[in-house]
């Protein structure tokens, strides 16, 4: 039960990254690789302010603000200095790696002895259960720190998924999503389309800087190598929730993309007990990405042929 709570957990951190990819990459149609240096800056701004004694939720705030600043860094680049969309992520990406060994001061940052966002949970818990180290949930024993984070995690899952629906939804949020697809209705509604893109990788990165804060607390550290590979996540998770809730509608869109990455990183922990040499994980998600991206096209094309087939054996 340990493997799945931890997967549920992991997923719902992680599911705060692919909707910041999925505001970026399906909204405003921006391939941005600044997530791979943003999730660490969450994360290691997080382990820094936490390490110096902040409350722990006003640390995750500050880390995601930082993701915010490195977003809009991003997004100026490619809209005022009209630097290519690819390039300006990479710029930035690269420029994070130093930000954060600085903020960190070394490559590695131990959180184990310091309160993470679920500490109030876990003092709830222990109150409620009389201080036991197990919890029975649903005819499983699961350990009481396990069970308060999987909880934080969920809370905060939803409540950010809540609230970008409700923000793309109002005015703002309509620019924001036509800014991808329309930029004259962007200007129709009396905004600069450029400054949308701006706000819009800022915002996106903000939520790839919270997951990086909720996974360094999660994981006990944080180190200046964890972001390589993650805009691949959020590229597989986002692929899996179109597939389970399909494109149509906002809410289905936010809710398929949580879902998706829970599920994602349920199949990788399976496969990792099943014997998957951890080295080759980066290489089985390539795999995995490369699969979903061509499946369809496949699955298209075989599907005309069959119905090709079948009128000309009728006729």
């Amino acid at each position: 039960m340990s493997l799945i709570i931890g997967a549920f957990t992991m997923g719902l951190i992680l599911s705060l990254l692919s909707l910041g990819m999925l505001i970026s990459f399906r909204m405003i149609r921006f391939m941005d690789i600044t997530v791979d240096g943003s999730i660490t800056l969450g994360a290691s701004l997080a382990a820094v302010l936490i390490s110096a004694g902040w409350n722990p939720w006003v640390a995750t705030l500050a880390a995601m603000g930082g993701g915010f600043l490195a977003g809009a860094v991003t997004g100026l680049l490619h809209a005022r200095f009209k630097i290519p969309e690819l390039l300006s992520g990479i710029l930035v990406m690269t420029a994070l790696y130093s930000v954060n060994l600085r903020v960190m001061g070394r490559s590695n940052i131990p959180l184990l002895d310091v309160p993470s966002v679920s500490a109030a949970m876990e003092t709830f818990i222990a109150f409620m259960s009389g201080g036991a180290e197990k919890i029975n949930t649903l005819g499983w024993m699961i350990s009481s720190t396990d069970l308060a984070t999987f909880l934080t995690t969920l809370f905060i899952c939803i409540l950010i998924g809540t609230l970008l629906f409700r923000f793309l939804l109002t005015h703002l949020g309509t620019a924001l999503r036509a800014a991808g697809d329309n930029a004259q209705m962007v200007l129709a509604q009396g905004l600069n389309n450029k400054t949308m893109i701006i706000f819009s990788l800022a915002l996106a990165n903000g939520l790839v800087a919270l997951s990086g804060a909720l996974l360094a607390q999660y994981q006990g550290f944080a180190d200046v190598q964890m972001g390589i590979g993650m805009m691949v996540w959020g590229l597989a998770s986002i692929i899996i929730g179109e597939a389970l809730v399909g494109k149509a509608g906002l809410g289905l869109a936010i809710t398929g993309t949580i879902l998706g990455t829970i599920l994602f990183r349920l199949l990788i922990a399976i496969a990792l007990r099943w014997g998957l040499n951890p080295n080759d994980l980066k290489l089985v998600t390539a795999l995995f990405v490369f699969a979903a991206l061509v499946a369809p096209s496949w699955i298209a094309t075989l599907k005309k042929k069959i119905s090709g087939g079948s009128r000309y054996a009728q006729n």
